[in-house]
């Protein structure tokens, strides 16, 4: 049994704000409601689902909490303690608290999908052959912001997605529709939660159901390109040079132990078989060369509403202005289709088996609509050529040494292993199947350009301390 309302979205009201994936934290809360509430399991603890209607600054956003309650909460559970009620199992005082930490609860969603269940508004699914097993512990990953991932055991990542979308998941359309092709390069999906149409405030906008949560293969034995990458520039700003070599030391980074070339090659060539399957699945459309223009336009509005409000940008303005002209002076029509959208080095893992691409949601800040537009396979390769360029300088802005100039001798050779990457990528993406950007250098530049521009107005925005990131590489780029 629930609080009173009023009492349980006023301790939520305070609690929301604190949590990492809570997108509202620019503002005040104006009012929090719960547009459904159902429960899971009875007794001590309890557990109920919740999407939580949040109203700020005119906007109401949704979104889902699994609620437990407890008569004593353990030590383990105190820092997700959100309130407490008079409304425990027999009446008498109880903890409300964040569920998804609560392995003793998290186990009902596998009981769930397994069985197929239907719960109120919640309806449990899986793939077809799917044998989910239920006997599992879960525990969460912490690193997470926008979602919460649990992993049960070795065998089943289930992400709950806290913040809502209308209608089905980017991220579960596309990876259910890659693991019904047969597509390697994605864990396979095992199984959903959905909310039915019509519940809920955004549930039944176009009649669809809403993604809660999807649950995938684990892949137990996979690491991040990000650390994969970082590990190796490491392992390239500490080589030294063997005693009277020229300056060519500095830029021979194959001469590091941890060269990461050949996995850079292999992950383009998966990247282009995932764009492939992806044409496959949701089909390749055109678009005219009147909206290619209007595109270059929109980047260049962009590059000058930047330049005012990021001055460490306008030496590269021209530069970038001649890029989107180049662009715009040749727009042809070109072929677009559903691509990854939020593409870099923390988005991939590197498994026994080969590179595996993760999360499909696009990018958090962008609208759904935004994320589900179709775009050139070249935009994601241009995504991950800035991610070479972030790796590449993460230790230099971690250590807070990031050179003002490129002149520097770690910026030296940060421009030498990102050259050697994107090179090793744009070869493996080319030989795997993809459009080769050296032949489409115009549109990769602009869209590289377009993406280092987003990354300095964010760094600016964020992270101030990392502004010479961008800046560095397009000293560079901009040449």
């Amino acid at each position: 049994m629930l609080p009173p309302e009023p009492a349980l979205t006023r301790d939520l009201a305070e609690w929301l704000p604190r949590q990492r994936w809570f997108g509202g934290k620019d503002g005040p809360i104006d009012e929090v409601s719960i547009g459904t509430a159902t429960e899971l399991r009875t007794g001590d603890p309890a557990l109920h689902h919740l999407v939580l209607d949040v109203a700020q600054n005119g906007v109401t956003d949704h979104y889902q909490l699994l609620l437990g309650v407890r008569r004593h909460l353990p030590d383990r559970l105190l820092h997700v303690e959100i309130g407490g009620t008079s409304g425990g199992p027999d009446g008498r005082e109880a903890h409300l608290y964040d569920a998804a930490h609560d392995p003793d609860l998290t186990r009902i969603l596998l009981d769930g999908l397994a069985a197929e269940a239907s719960v109120g508004p919640l309806r449990f699914r899986h793939t077809a052959g799917a044998g989910i097993r239920t006997d599992l512990t879960s525990l969460p990953i912490t690193a997470e912001q926008s979602n919460t991932s649990l992993l049960f055991g070795d065998a089943y990542i289930c992400k709950l997605f806290r913040r809502l979308s209308t209608g089905v998941n980017l991220d579960l359309e596309v990876n259910l529709a890659l693991t019904r092709g047969g597509c390697t390069h994605v864990p396979a999906v095992l199984g959903w939660i959905e909310l039915e149409p019509g519940r809920g405030a955004r549930a039944g906008g176009n009649g669809e159901p809403v993604t809660l949560a999807l649950l995938s293969d684990y892949l137990h034995t996979g690491a991040d390109g990000w650390s994969l990458a970082i590990a190796s520039v490491r392992d390239w700003f500490a080589h030294t040079p063997p005693a009277g070599d020229d300056e060519w030391a500095e830029l021979d980074a194959s001469a590091a132990g941890g060269d990461f070339a050949a996995e850079a090659e292999r992950l383009g060539a998966a990247t282009a078989e995932v764009h492939r399957a992806l044409a496959e699945a949701f089909g390749v459309t055109t678009l005219p060369a009147a909206k290619v223009h209007a595109m270059a336009a929109r980047m260049n509005a962009e590059l000058t509403g930047t330049c005012r409000t990021v001055p460490g940008l306008a030496p590269h303005a021209k530069a970038l202005t001649g890029a989107f002209l180049d662009l715009a002076a040749q727009a042809e029509p070109l072929p677009v289709q559903r691509v990854h959208g939020d593409y870099h080095l923390g988005q991939v893992l590197r498994t026994e088996s080969g590179w595996t691409l993760l999360d499909f949601e696009g990018e958090p800040a962008r609208t759904q609509h935004e994320r589900r537009a179709l775009a050139h396979p070249l935009r994601d390769v241009a995504g991950m050529l800035r991610s070479f360029e972030y790796a590449a300088r993460f230790l230099i802005a971690k250590s807070g040494t990031v050179p003002p100039e490129a002149g520097g001798r770690l910026e030296t050779r940060a421009h030498a292993w990102a050259a050697r990457n994107r090179a090793a990528f744009c070869r493996g993406y080319a030989a795997g199947g993809g459009a080769d950007p050296a032949a489409h250098s115009v549109l990769i530049r602009a869209f590289e350009f377009e993406k280092a521009i987003y990354e300095v107005r964010y760094e600016a925005q964020n992270r101030p301390a990392w502004l010479p990131v961008p800046l560095t590489s397009l000293a560079h780029l901009a040449t």
